[in-house]
């Protein structure tokens, strides 16, 4: 069997998507990267390699369906799904709006979703293929100021988890990656910031949206070894649930699972009184 993949990327615009696609490209591999001006379809065909661009925004439904049954029908079956577009919402809690919610998740949850969804009967049918989504460190751990990303990301990891839980009989893989701090525009324009109102946060979150707006571009990520941290993981034969991207990340979401554990150990006694008398316990 050939070790040619056709890979369906969304965002490959700029950032990790780009990288990605590149990477694998340069493997030898078919990429369909998902863009969203003319201009961008032009400049992803124009790579080296066996580049196939679709104009899509992933937040329409019909069209993400309609792009994967043409990619099927034209260019054959897809056998990596990296679902990668998005943004972030940088804001305080009570300084964003509903709409802000709504649009975050309309993209980085409901975008996401809808593209696995279009993908997954065909890998079911075939009975393989390989599901990645680009979450983030963000999936897993929280800093002020990102609630909404946050949520949108958590989101998705549940989504994943249990995703592969009901396909892992099928052959299909499903993987999370969890970038940490990438020189990418996430911080940049791809960030969508909401403006300040309330002078009783200025304290905690001045300081913060300052670091990432003077970050940009200083991360510590290098993209391309995210590429192909990402291509090792699809020649793998059993490839992670989960990845984490970047010592950063290791660092913060280890901090954040020991602060997990100790909360769950010291109120243990607490958890466990909630059962029933008659209910059996086994520790």
């Amino acid at each position: 069997m050939s070790d040619t993949k056709t890979f369906l990327i969304t965002g490959v615009s700029t950032g990790l998507g780009r990288a990605l696609a590149r990477a694998a490209l340069a493997a030898g591999h078919r990429v369909v990267g998902t863009v969203r001006t003319p201009a961008d379809a032009r400049a992803f065909e124009a790579l080296t390699g066996d580049a196939h661009a679709r104009i899509l925004d992933v937040t329409d439904h019909d069209a993400v369906d309609t792009a994967v049954e043409e990619t099927e029908r034209d260019l054959g079956p897809v056998d990596v799904l990296v679902a990668n577009a998005g943004y972030g919402h940088d804001g305080l809690f009570e300084e964003s709006s509903m709409d802000d919610l709504r649009r975050q998740f309309e993209v980085n949850v409901f975008g996401t979703v809808a593209v696995i969804k279009a993908v997954l009967p065909h890998m079911r049918e075939r009975r393989c293929g390989h599901i990645i989504a680009v979450t983030s460190m963000g999936g897993l751990i929280t800093m002020p100021g990102l609630s909404f990303y946050h949520g949108s990301k958590f989101a998705v990891e549940g989504i994943l988890e249990t995703l592969g839980k009901e396909v892992a009989d099928f052959g299909i893989h499903v993987t999370a990656v969890e970038p940490g701090s990438f020189r990418t525009d996430w911080s940049g324009r791809s960030m969508i910031r909401a403006p300040r109102a309330i002078a009783d946060y200025d304290e905690l979150f001045e300081p913060l949206r300052a670091r990432r707006v003077n970050g940009s571009g200083t991360q510590p990520g290098d993209p391309d070894k995210a590429a192909a941290a990402v291509l090792r993981i699809v020649a793998a034969d059993q490839p992670p649930r989960r990845l984490l991207l970047g010592n950063d990340a290791l660092r913060l979401v280890r901090a954040g699972r020991d602060a997990f554990e100790r909360d769950m150990l010291a109120w243990a006694e607490v958890s466990a009184s909630t059962d029933f008398d008659d209910v059996s316990r086994s520790d």
